[in-house]
């Protein structure tokens, strides 16, 4: 028996798919939001990985585990719930997996949980957060959350945990990195020079499988496909939409006047500003990343191109919301 925590999110859903798709059985944990998948191997179990009794119930009789829950947030506000889901609700799923007797975890970090502010440095597995390396209390806490992970590699768990670049994937795209496309969609003008990693959410959950069934532990690795601007990414997209692509660049002025009027705006309506300061100094940011650790452990596997990827997407995107 498999179990998959986060079972409704982008990365959870599409590893769902594909080890139904090879004839595994599975309980998939979800807490808000129900699964959008239904399959007479798929056992929905409803629970928070914050109540420790409920975990360790669907614990049971699993022998494999893929903990892709976690909270995803650049607001203020939401720093406590974010330190607690992904720090405490990580040690909870670790400690329930020890007392099961779970065989292996693959545990998803992310390249924020590296350190991502590194300029003129290529950024590898061997790196590791730092408060200078970073300005996101979102790496923060995946970077303790993945300390619990290695904590419970120490106490016997076989444990291998991936740390994706940006994620994208045909998911809601009111929410998480799938909003990229809704607003290019919608043809929003701006655009930075920044360079991030990219990544098919395809790829991150046949990696993770092809991790789960290896001899590997105790080891981590980047999932990275392509080390692209944002302005090539938002381009490529609003291509494939027929749709006008961004022609305004941000500058370090005009994202720092940007994110503090969305404060202001966040102040007064509620709502999660969309630009922070962390954000906007991401966005500007150039950062690649080393995907060669994987491509070596893994003979045979190979990243869709980002192009490709793209492509997908805004054909899925355009049938799921009729446009």
């Amino acid at each position: 028996m498999i179990l998959v925590t986060g079972g409704s999110g982008l990365v959870g859903s599409e590893l769902i798919s594909q080890l139904l798709a090879l004839g595994n059985k599975i309980k998939a944990i979800y807490n808000s939001t129900r699964l959008t998948i239904s399959h007479q191997d798929l056992i929905p179990v409803k629970c928070d990985i914050l109540d420790t009794a409920a975990l360790e119930k669907a614990m049971q009789g699993v022998t494999q585990l893929y903990h892709c829950a976690a909270m995803v947030s650049f607001s203020a506000k939401n720093k406590d719930q974010l330190l607690k889901i992904n720090i405490e609700g990580t040690a909870n799923v670790v400690n329930a997996a020890l007392d099961a007797g779970v065989t292996k975890m693959v545990h998803v970090s992310s390249v924020s949980a590296l350190g991502r502010i590194r300029e003129n440095e290529t950024v590898t597995e061997e790196m590791n957060w730092t408060e200078e390396s970073s300005n996101s209390v979102y790496g923060k806490s995946k970077y303790l959350g993945e300390m619990e992970v290695w904590r419970g590699i120490g106490e016997g768990l076989q444990a291998v945990v991936v740390n994706p670049s940006l994620i994208l994937g045909s998911g809601d795209w009111n929410k998480g990195s799938s909003e990229i496309f809704r607003s290019v969609y919608n043809e929003f003008p701006w655009y930075t020079e920044g360079v991030t990693g990219v990544i098919d959410v395809k790829d991150v959950a046949r990696a993770m499988i092809l991790l789960m069934n290896s001899e590997i532990n105790k080891q981590r690795f980047i999932l990275n496909a392509e080390n692209l601007s944002y302005k090539e990414v938002f381009t490529n997209i609003a291509k494939c939409f027929g749709k006008k692509p961004p022609h305004k660049k941000v500058t370090p002025f005009i994202a720092a006047i940007v994110w503090r009027l969305e404060a202001i705006k966040s102040m007064f309506t509620g709502k999660d500003a969309l630009v922070t300061k962390e954000t906007a100094r991401t966005a500007l940011a150039k950062v690649y990343f080393d995907n060669n650790k994987i491509l070596k452990a893994l003979p045979g596997f190979q990243f869709t191109p980002i192009n490709e990827t793209i492509k997908n997407i805004c054909a899925t995107l355009k049938q799921i919301n009729h446009l």
